[in-house]
């Protein structure tokens, strides 16, 4: 007879998604009942080893920020990317820039390093994160199986769980009965849960590739920023691409994507395309000179998928068990940890009572399906870049329809350099969690010339939310979802909070950009974000653009007033009204200074001149 076990959630997978979702429930619930059953032993290794900037967010309000660090990670700065059969390299980093300062290690969650990332050893970030779980009270079994998923329905009754091996037997026995209040599945592709339900998955692009990939000993890192701080490497081959992305000083992750059709009509094996991928690739031949292969090759499907829906009665599918987007941005590991975040808010809201449990569930199923489709549309856009970087612009127009906008490709371009970014009711001006400011800045490296933004053409602007309607989502925040109302038009959503519910107050009131700004600055200090007036109003620009590519304002122009320009300079963005041609006023966006730029200064900027030597020569001048 199998012993009968009961527990508040169960958790099936240790991985990052459901590891996040046990430890914020226990943060805020410690005295929730929480059991995870893990398959293997940990460590173990696993693909995915780049993070985006917002899982470094989430490690500091799990707690867990500090173990990540004392693993010393190399820092990630961002990526470095040659893409089509141009041989031209350009920079995404999540600062313009680039810029990174020495600093000792282990470091603290301050200054620069909560805008960086981590390139991590999945083997050992997985176990600190599993661990971390357990130290704050999650029952953990590993080296155990879930056998079968019990339903009625679409309510899960219980789960059957056996042990693998002796671990298993060990704390486990040798089969059990679990039912809980609330199950969730972070089974990866598996999808035990959603196949025991029979969900329908879908495939919304056309990507279908294959991920073959092993780790080296002793290879050369591509490039040093600062004590610990590189970018991965994004190397495209035209019929594939090579990720190189350097887990410690000695340890590095080395794959190849390419097509599953072409794998297919090579007739060659999956290591012999991927032996002949780096002996092609004249930098990472080169990287690879004195290094060792591990001989642990691994391959698996890297197709683009996402279930019909993500929560049920009394269920969840956390990270690749409910969706996964093409690796090409990075965004597999935040894409889990966010979802697994958000799970976690949602039962403890359930568990309050006090939100309607139907729209609770709802809320989490909608939000995390429409960040994995953000970032399939961001793969496609990639990918639709052949040859050179311009091409990129012939698949913008079908993403943004997709997306509910009819867009000229010009105009598509500038919606998904800046797009996408309404659907995130934190107030962060963001896509693929990504500052707009650093988007642009990208787009100018790859371009090879400072691009116009929207906020630059045009010094009047006016709300335009004809046709919309009101709708409301949640926002989470430190176990807690906040009831946000947003303005709804098609697929594309206007939340009325934070920096956007700011700007709408201050849109209402004013037109033209100068005092709008001011009174954006006024409305943004009733809110929770906290920001220096110079800070601000950056902050307030980036919002704008924002809401200008998603359509929710419309821009004009009035000789008279003044008009904004935005100069990328070698470290940061520099702000100044300008009118008739003549600098009035400035913000460095970098360390909120104050500064004057006049038109000569603009095009020493652009050419690459320092900020300090530019200031030094005015010096030299009035003296």
């Amino acid at each position: 007879m199998n012993l009968q076990c009961h527990c508040d959630v169960a958790i099936i997978g240790g991985g990052p998604a459901g590891s996040t979702v046990a430890g914020f429930l226990k943060k805020y619930r410690p005295d929730l009942n929480v059991v995870i059953f893990e398959r293997e032993i940990f460590p173990r290794d696993h693909v995915g080893e780049s993070l985006l900037p917002r899982v470094t967010q989430l490690l500091a309000d799990l707690g867990a920020w500090d173990k990540v660090e004392a693993a010393g990670f190399p820092v990630k700065v961002g990526a470095k990317y040659r893409w089509g059969t141009t041989d031209n390299f350009w920079n995404f980093d999540f600062t313009p820039g680039g810029v990174y300062d020495d600093e000792p290690r282990p470091g603290k969650y301050e200054g620069q390093r909560t805008q960086t990332a981590f390139q991590v050893d999945r083997s050992i970030y997985d176990k600190i994160l599993l661990d971390h779980a357990k130290s704050v009270g999650t029952t953990v079994y590993e080296d155990v199986k879930v056998m079968k998923i019990h339903h009625e329905g679409d309510r899960i009754t219980g789960l059957t769980v056996a042990a693998e091996g002796e671990m298993g037997r060990k704390d486990l026995g040798e089969q059990t009965e679990w039912t809980a209040k609330y199950y969730v599945d972070g089974s990866g592709s598996s999808g035990l849960m959603r196949r025991t339900l029979g969900l329908e998955v879908h495939s919304p692009t056309n990507l279908r590739n294959i991920a073959v990939w092993d780790y080296w000993q002793n290879a050369e890192w591509a490039e040093h920023i600062g004590v610990s701080g590189t970018r991965i490497r994004v190397m495209s081959l035209g019929w594939g691409w090579i990720w190189f992305i350097p887990l410690s000083p000695t340890r590095t992750s080395i794959g190849l994507v390419l097509p599953a059709d072409y794998l297919k009509s090579s007739g060659k094996r999956p290591e012999q395309l991927y032996l002949e991928a780096l002996d092609a690739e004249p930098e990472i031949k080169r990287l690879l000179t004195a290094a060792e292969r591990e001989n642990l090759l691994h391959t698996t499907k890297d197709w683009n998928y996402i279930t019909e829906r993500l929560a049920g009665e009394n269920w969840f599918l956390a990270g690749d068990s409910g969706g996964f987007a093409d690796p090409i941005l990075s965004a597999g590991l935040t894409l889990a940890q966010v979802g697994g975040e958000r799970i976690a808010n949602t039962i403890l809201e359930l568990e309050k009572g006090v939100h309607d449990p139907d729209w609770l569930k709802r809320d989490y199923s909608e939000s995390q399906r429409a960040q994995i489709l953000n970032h399939m549309a961001f793969a496609d856009y990639w990918y639709s870049a052949k040859t050179s970087f311009p091409e990129l612009k012939e698949n913008c127009s079908v993403i943004a329809a997709e997306s509910g906008l009819v867009l000229d490709p010009d105009s598509a371009f500038q919606w998904l350099g800046t797009g996408g970014f309404a659907h995130d009711a934190f107030g962060a001006a963001s896509n693929a969690y990504t500052r707009i400011s650093t988007i642009h800045y990208t787009i100018d490296q790859m371009n090879g010339s400072p691009t116009e933004w929207a906020v630059e053409k045009n010094n009047v602007f006016t709300l335009d939310t004809e046709g919309a309607e009101e709708v409301v989502i949640g926002s989470h925040g430190r176990g807690i979802i906040h009831k946000v109302k947003c303005l709804k038009r098609g697929k594309v959503l206007l939340p009325l909070y934070l920096a956007y519910g700011a700007m709408y107050e201050a849109l209402k009131r004013e037109t033209e950009f100068q005092p709008m700004l001011e009174r954006f600055v006024f409305e943004l200090k009733k809110t929770p974000l906290q920001a220096s007036d110079p800070a601000a109003i950056w902050h307030g620009i980036e919002t704008l653009e924002a809401m200008i590519g998603e359509g929710w304002v419309k821009g004009s122009f009035n000789a008279s007033l003044p008009k904004l320009k935005i100069v990328a300079g070698p470290i940061t963005y520099y702000l100044g009204w300008w009118k008739e041609g003549v600098g009035i006023t400035g913000i460095e966006a970098a360390n909120l200074g104050k500064v004057v730029l006049t038109e000569e200064e603009i095009k020493q900027l652009r050419a690459g001149k320092p900020i300090e030597e530019i200031r030094a020569n005015r010096l030299a001048m009035a003296n």
